[in-house]
């Protein structure tokens, strides 16, 4: 069992869980076109606060601050025009971190964010198409979005255009410009864009098939800190007789998978040829996950 492609990826697609850190520059950006909205007419509101006179210490204290006290913070910096707390509040009001979720104003943060070049914004605004989060889907315009993205520089933006790419999703498929795209992720040390260079490898997709390619690919994805990689990890390491470090990264995979995910791995799990993972596997990956299992 394998995930290829994944047509659901986690809210947000790199900024809450996926990425390290997830700032996007917008060093050098040039306008951007027709796929994102045009931002909410007229100057947005300020504060009474004078933000200016905030030293970098007291920024970061404001932002390590309980949910409600960073949300509301990051509300007066985003009315204040800056790009950066503009996205994050997007991310917060997705995700109902602090604030009441609406994935409306998710959208129309980020569009703001993305009026002013900023790269994640702009993937984000994609994300937000391609899921129909806030608005209708709409994968066409997913796509033309994580292009903008893509080209500009942002491994999230080259991952997910790839990720269409190699479905034929919103834009012609195009395997070979997916791998690129990926590969050009992966060299940038996005742990999700590097497992799936090693699906490419494993399924011979445009590559010839090469197994210590892929086993090498979903190493460093699942040291990455990608569930996926994790899991094809713990797959090639038991096809070589590793059933002990398998094990152990089953576990690791489930600690981070998405609920969807565990349910599909179990089913695979449970009929695998190995029989380790048919019993002790398939509980790791659920104990990981947090789920209940039957003793031995």
């Amino acid at each position: 069992m394998r995930e290829e492609i994944n047509t659901s990826p986690a809210r947000g697609g790199g900024p809450r869980r996926e990425a390290a850190g997830w700032r996007g520059s917008a060093a050098n950006a040039t306008p951007v076109a027709s796929p994102l909205h045009q931002p909410p007419a007229g100057p947005p509101p300020r504060s009474g606060e004078d933000l200016s006179d905030l030293t970098p210490e007291q920024i970061a204290a404001r932002l390590s601050a309980p949910p409600q006290e960073r949300a509301a913070f990051l509300r007066q910096l985003a009315e204040a025009g800056e790009a950066e707390a503009q996205t994050l509040l997007g991310q917060l009001l997705l995700d109902g971190n602090g604030i009441e979720k609406n994935e409306p104003a998710a959208l129309a943060w980020f569009t703001r964010a993305a009026a002013q070049h900023h790269l994640m914004a702009i993937n984000m605004v994609g994300r937000c198409y391609n899921l129909g989060w806030g608005t209708a889907p709409d994968k066409a315009r997913a796509a033309a979005c994580y292009k903008v993205a893509a080209e500009r520089g942002l491994d999230w933006g080259m991952y997910n255009y790839a990720t269409l790419l190699a479905l034929g999703d919103g834009v012609a498929e195009d395997k070979p410009a997916a791998l690129n795209w990926f590969r050009k992720a992966a060299a940038m040390g996005n742990a999700k864009a590097i497992n799936f260079v090693g699906s490419f490898h494993e399924d011979g997709w445009v590559v010839p098939r090469d197994l210590k390619a892929a086993a090498h690919c979903y190493a460093r994805a699942a040291q990455g800190g990608d569930f996926r990689g994790a899991f094809n990890h713990a797959r090639m390491l038991g096809a070589a007789g590793k059933i002990e470090e398998a094990i152990g990264w089953l576990r690791r995979a489930g600690e981070t998978a998405t609920p969807a995910f565990v349910t599909k791995a179990s089913v695979w799990l449970a009929t695998a040829d190995i029989t380790a993972f048919r019993r002790r596997g398939l509980q790791a990956l659920r104990q990981g996950a947090g789920q209940r299992t039957e003793p031995c």
